[in-house]
């Protein structure tokens, strides 16, 4: 965020810290009803702010979203995405959840992110829908084996059941020999999102894609590294293709 003018920069900052912390919530090892009435209190919160009664420790987020006009249905899709982790453990969606879930944890916030970023508002909507999905793609591709120790599996059932893959629990489900197709079937839609999310950013002026170009430059080496790895079981765990990503983040940031 170091490479946004200082007024984006503060903006984003505010932002990140409300997904942060209703993303730690939404991990927290709590029992599912406190869980639940922390996202609640969240709700309520930002409900304020556009009632116009902000609590005290949101005041820096509140003058953001007044200043860039920042969107409560974003914000409460965020909190929403939360909560379908949350109430139960994710097991197989289906496609129209999968979805969903993709929209409300990562869309999301990217439809706050463009407001900020000064970009069109037909474009900032399309860009957030392409490249929220290909990055949470790209979550879930390389956290297969994290998500399943935790006993979620946020592959869709359709595609599982394609490959004859039972619908039993995520333990099982990943180490199944099938898996890989499925892997390859996700892998082209998330490259596809990619590709769309290029698309728009082609139209924009530079300044107003930075941040976004550096964040689909550095999930696409993640994207590489899973695809290299491969997906049958046992995966060995992926590093961070470092400097690979400084050089993006250089790019972009430099000229």
């Amino acid at each position: 965020m170091r490479i946004l003018p200082a007024v984006q920069r503060d903006a984003m900052f505010q932002v990140y810290a409300f997904c942060r912390a209703v993303d730690d919530i939404a991990d927290s090892n709590l029992p599912r009803a406190e869980r639940n009435a922390g996202l609640d209190r969240w709700r309520a919160d930002i409900d304020a702010c556009f009632a116009g009664r902000p609590p005290r420790h949101l005041a820096a987020l509140d003058r953001e979203i007044r200043a860039f006009n920042l969107q409560r249905d974003d914000f409460h899709a965020m909190i929403d995405g939360m909560a379908m982790d949350a109430v139960e453990d994710i097991c197989a969606p289906d496609e129209p959840t999968l979805d969903l879930f993709c929209d409300r944890v990562a869309s999301a916030a990217g439809r706050l992110s463009v407001r900020i970023f000064g970009m069109p508002e037909a474009e900032g909507i399309k860009l957030s829908h392409h490249l929220g999905r290909a990055l949470q793609l790209t979550n879930i591709l390389r956290d297969i084996d994290d998500d399943a120790a935790i006993n979620r599996c946020y592959l869709p059932r359709e595609l599982l059941a394609r490959e004859g893959i039972a619908i039993t629990d995520p333990a099982t489900i990943v180490r199944d020999p099938a898996l890989p197709r499925v892997c390859a079937t996700l892998v082209e839609r998330t490259l596809e999102h990619f590709r769309q999310a290029d698309a728009v950013m082609d139209t924009c002026a530079r300044a107003q894609v930075k941040a976004p170009r550096i964040m689909s430059g550095a999930y696409r080496c993640i994207l590489e590294a899973a695809i290299a790895r491969g997906f049958a079981f046992p995966r060995a765990p992926l590093r961070k293709p470092k400097a690979r990503m400084l050089m993006i983040a250089a790019r972009y940031a430099l000229f």
